[in-house]
């Protein structure tokens, strides 16, 4: 077997051994639907050490300043509470003292001190939390927490809010002692750019782990997977990625250890993210863009990012239209070190077949007009672009521009 695998049908954060989750319907939006699951709670008994990354945004939400302060106290935790349909983002001070209620209701509720949980929101900004009802709601969920597969799902899918459908991963890691399982909620649709996206996610696992491994193992799976999707070029006042580990399994994650943790929690992450761009608003298309050659790291993620987030290049994904040239103008103007005489573009409809170049170092290749139509007609397709300049390199997934994603975000 190897050293881990992603687990198919898996029941998200509860996966793990130790962890407890709920999800619960209070109408935060206030439209009256009172059978929308909307407030999640995340709970173990176990001490938790924790890790946490969260939005570049310079406006960011109460619940990611709380969160911040927690993880710097360096304080075992013992779970989350998280809401949707409201992202307490430019409350003030009301917003701040919010989401301190959010916490103080959720520990004492679960006989916990106030420094035990963190706290996370998503919805629309600018609005006050109706705290009547997160209250009945954060009381709801401490009463229905459980292990089932059913409260994991529940939780994934209190976290939602234009997302079509739910998000979880799980990986099992197989180590001399017995296993370590990683299992990941998140939720993601729109105003999704890095650093990182409108996005929550909340992973859990059962192994022994130090903080400062898993500080730097969170930090190593978000770069190449949640850092590495965009839909509309919008980044978040809310994003938050949390990672608790609650060492029920009783086995310590070493050096020897580490890759197979590592590997493990970039995978969950991987399939979190490619959920969420997968579901982006309104999209028909994912496609993945591979750049290589590139002078260093740096301009190849420049050059990901002007093709990924150009809407010109989105609109034509959007028409079946295999309009090259946009492509290669967004990577004229993203920065990087680029020499036209030098790139090499190729269209590509999977991993496993070949790819039908485009242009090779400075002509295009007409002829192969009609494999680039059939594979920009595809649901999915992938870009690859050579600069040949060093060794460089980015991937980054990224989707089309709708006319419904348009009227969709036209107003609330």
């Amino acid at each position: 077997m190897d050293a881990f695998q992603l687990v198919e049908n898996a029941p998200g954060v509860v996966f793990p051994q130790g962890f407890q989750a709920a999800g619960a319907a209070c109408d935060i939006r206030q439209t009256g639907d009172t059978a929308r699951l909307d407030l999640a709670v995340i709970y173990s008994e176990l001490p938790c050490q924790s890790a946490g990354v969260f939005t570049r945004n310079a406006i960011f939400a109460a619940p990611v300043k709380a969160c911040r302060e927690l993880l710097r106290s360096g304080a075992p935790v013992h779970g989350i509470v998280a809401n949707s349909g409201n992202a307490n983002a430019c409350t003030g001070a009301q917003g701040w003292s919010d989401a301190v209620r959010m916490v103080g209701e959720a520990a004492a509720a679960l006989g916990l001190t106030t420094d035990s949980l963190y706290v996370a929101s998503t919805g629309r900004i600018g609005r006050a939390l109706p705290m009547d009802a997160v209250s009945k709601g954060i009381q709801s969920a401490v009463d229905g927490l459980s292990t089932t597969a059913e409260a994991g799902f529940a939780a994934a899918d209190a976290i939602l809010t234009s997302d079509t459908r739910r998000k979880v991963a799980c990986a099992v890691i197989e180590t001399p002692q017995g296993q370590v399982r990683v299992g990941g909620i998140a939720k993601g649709a729109g105003m999704i750019e890095p650093n990182m996206a409108t996005m929550l996610a909340f992973i859990t696992t059962d192994a022994r782990v130090p903080t400062s491994l898993l500080q730097g193992a969170l930090h190593d799976a978000v770069a190449p997977t949640f850092n590495a999707i965009t839909v509309d070029g919008d980044m978040s006042t809310n994003d938050t990625v949390l990672v608790l580990a609650n060492g029920a399994s009783g086995i310590a994650i070493d050096q020897n250890l580490l890759p197979a943790f590592k590997g493990a929690l970039k995978a969950v992450c991987e399939q979190l993210a490619r959920k969420i761009v997968g579901d982006g608003e309104k999209i028909s298309k994912v496609v993945e863009l591979r750049i290589v050659g590139a002078k260093n790291n740096e301009d190849a993620e420049r050059v990901a990012r002007a093709i990924g987030n150009s809407l010109l290049v989105k609109s034509s994904w959007y028409g079946n239209d295999p309009n090259w040239g946009r492509l290669l103008d967004a990577a004229g103007y993203s920065g990087a070190a680029i020499r036209e005489e030098q790139l090499e573009l190729f269209y590509r409809a999977s991993p496993e077949v070949e790819a039908a170049p485009v242009f090779l170092r400075g002509n295009a290749v007409h002829e192969n007009l009609a494999q680039w139509k059939e594979i920009v007609r595809r649901k999915e397709f992938l870009i690859e672009l050579n600069l040949h300049l060093g060794e460089g390199s980015a991937r980054l997934w990224s989707t089309d521009l709708t006319e419904a994603y348009v009227h969709f975000n036209k107003s609330e």
